[in-house]
């Protein structure tokens, strides 16, 4: 077995941003999160969020691609809700998604952020590098040499 000790901070948004994650739908979704991160070896250090986005913390095993975590974890939570749960509202991802890495001295720090995405947005002490999102990939830009 290989030992591993990679942390990620997740972050995707609904549709366009419609609020479509209601406190009712918010434990079922984040309860299937959990489970089917479980099922692919990963670990859900927290999870939270708004209406109109989620934030995960996670340790995914390096077998798993950090796109192919995502795009399981959305594609399928979004086909359980839609397929499967007893809400009647559709419901959709928007395209793309934003990642983090974090240090293990990061990790208590960035856990406590993503159980408080309520507090943190309605006192407006959010960290905005991490609240943005944008579909388009907005990677490190090559540099110049000089």
């Amino acid at each position: 077995m290989a030992l591993w000790r990679l942390y990620y901070h997740l972050v995707w948004t609904t549709k366009e941003r419609q609020p479509l994650i209601t406190t009712n739908l918010e434990t079922q979704l984040y309860g299937y999160i959990i489970g089917k991160a479980d099922q692919l070896g990963s670990i859900i250090h927290a999870i939270g969020g708004i209406e109109n986005h989620i934030h995960l913390i996670a340790s995914i095993p390096p077998k798993l691609s950090i796109s192919n975590f995502v795009q399981n974890i959305k594609g399928s939570s979004a086909y359980h809700l839609n397929h499967l749960s007893s809400s009647k509202d559709w419901f959709a991802w928007q395209r793309g998604y934003g990642v983090f890495s974090l240090g293990g001295k990061q990790l208590e720090q960035a856990v406590g952020y993503v159980k408080n995405q309520k507090a943190h947005h309605f006192n407006g002490t959010t960290i905005s590098s991490l609240e943005q999102h944008n579909h388009e990939d907005d990677g490190p830009k090559p540099t110049k040499a000089a």
